[in-house]
Order: structure tokens, then sequence, then C-alpha cells
């Protein structure tokens, strides 16, 4: 299960990315628990300010407006570079956002239009304000970008996620045009060349990703292969089957784990629970959330080639 970081962890992880991180006030303990669930987490946010000041903006994401209290974000990135955590838990930054985008980001593939509004984002995503005006027109300086990347890259690195695993506001929730003076689409190939260990710093000016003469961008990785539905009567006391684990294995990542000590190629009574929770998750009920793998769920579920 994709459990959220802890406090300690985030900050261990970021400053070995080689980020400048400032601990505020009581962040560690300031969320919006008692309002949602908070995780399992399934990617990472980004999005600005659409404010300027350093001092100020940090305090408004802390504190939040009467409508809409702090915490409003987990970190802001100013124009340094530097991060400052401002939420550990459940934040008010996403909103509700498209669930067809949350099932392309669990199963990183293309982002679908996000034409809808109806799951928790504040639930799934770490967010991040960077502090920007969002006027098209300010700044974004080189070190706030690589700021944007060094977090984005850590927090992937430290889930097991792709660059694909981080999404801007703008394409999670209708309506929203955050963030706005880089391309997303350039942001995750940087963070993608951080990821496998060549990171870009960049430093063309302007928007950073987009130059007139773009370097030559990393071949598209193959988009996965996945199992056919075997039949439900493929799911039986004393099967054993590597496509079994393969099952097990996405429905910890989608935060549906009833195993006491993970999935393994013999289906038991956890392989029906954690799937069971995966159905109601999906909007099954009664005998079509029975935990027995239907053609439309396992389809949904994506689960990939076994060797077996």
């Amino acid at each position: 299960m994709a459990k959220p970081l802890s406090a300690s962890k985030l900050v261990e992880i970021l400053r070995a990315e080689g980020l400048t991180v400032h601990e505020v006030r009581n962040w560690r303990r300031h969320n919006r628990n008692t309002k949602g669930a908070w995780g399992p987490m399934n990617g990472v946010m980004i999005h600005h300010t659409a404010s300027a000041g350093t001092d100020s903006s940090v305090a408004l994401c802390y504190d939040g407006y009467s409508s809409l209290p702090g915490p409003l974000c987990h970190g802001v990135i100013d124009k340094k570079g530097h991060v400052h955590l401002v939420g550990n838990g459940r934040a008010n930054h996403a909103g509700l956002g498209d669930r067809e985008v949350l099932r392309a980001v669990v199963n990183e593939t293309k982002l679908p239009p996000d034409n809808e509004a109806d799951t928790d984002g504040n639930r799934h995503f770490y967010g991040f304000e960077c502090i920007n005006k969002g006027n098209g027109s300010d700044e974004w300086p080189e070190a706030q970008k690589e700021a944007i990347e060094k977090v984005s890259a850590a927090i992937c690195r430290a889930h097991g996620w792709t660059e694909r695993s981080v999404i801007g506001h703008k394409e999670w929730q209708p309506g929203k045009v955050d963030p706005r003076g880089f391309t997303m689409d350039g942001m995750r190939r940087r963070i993608a060349a951080r990821l496998d260990g060549k990171p870009d710093s960049g430093g063309s000016g302007g928007s950073g990703d987009d130059s007139p003469e773009p370097k030559p961008r990393p071949k598209p990785r193959p988009e996965p292969e996945f199992e056919e539905f075997p039949g439900a009567g493929f799911f039986h006391v004393g099967q054993n089957h590597p496509m079994i684990t393969a099952m097990g294995r996405r429905l910890v990542k989608l935060g549906h784990s009833h195993y006491r000590h993970g999935p393994s190629p013999e289906w038991t009574d956890a392989d029906r629970q954690s799937y069971k929770a995966y159905q109601l998750d999906l909007g099954f009920k009664g005998k079509d959330a029975d935990g027995i793998p239907g053609k439309v769920s396992w389809d949904l579920l994506k689960v990939p080639k076994s060797s077996g």
C-alpha cells in the first residue's frame, strides 16, 4: 500500500535530493485529517500560488482562508528554490477532480482530458504550491523549476513511481490553469531524466523546458502489456499462479490491501477481501462486489503480464 510518507521521511528525502528545507511552525501536526481520509497516495500535484512574496505566501498556505482553512498544500517552493513545509496529512489543495485522470496516474499512462470533478484529490496527492503570480509573465527562475523537479523526483523515488505520477492542478480539475508559465510535459521530462540519474538543470531561460532548439527527448517508454481476464472460475481455493501475485500487487498499489505478508501466487481469502474492497471503490455493489474478479473490474485493474 502506498502509505503517506512520515514527516521525518519527507524531510530526509528532500534534503537528500539537495534541497534547502524550512520547517514552518507546527507543520508536522498541521492537517485536515478530521475532514477525510489521507491516503493511499498516488501522485504529486504542482500548483502556483497566484501571489508574490515568500513570507506572505508561506503564511497563506499554512493558515488558509476563513472559507478554506490551511494547510493549502504540503510545501511551498519559493523563487530561490527553497522548500517551506507547511502541512503533513490531508491538505486543501487538490479538491475534486477527474476519476479517469486518477486512474491514469495510478497506471502511469497517458492523461485523459480532465472533464469531470467527481473524485477527492486531497486524499491521493502530495501538493506543492510554487510562488508565482500565475499571469503568464511572472518569471520562473531556474532554481525554482529545478526545485520542483527535485521535490517530485524525491517523492516518486521514495514510492517507486515514474514521472507520470506528477501532474499539474490544471490536469486534474476542470477550469484550473496552474501551474502557468511552463509545461507539465516539459517538467515531467526533467523529472524522468533525474530519476534516470541524468538531471538536466535547464538554464535556457524562459519556460526552461521549451527552448527554440529543444534537446532530443528520450524515447517513449513502451506501454505495459496486461493480463487478459482468465474467467471468474480461475479464482478459487487451491489456485496457484503468478498472475495472482501480479493482481495482488496492483491492489496494494491502489490501497486495497488485506494482506498480512503481501501477495503470493496462491489464491486466498486475503486476495478476495482485497479485490472486494477494489470493487466497492469502483462502485459495484451486492453480488458484483463479492471479491471474485469480473471482466470489467479486471480490465480496469490492468494487471501486468506475469512470467508464469
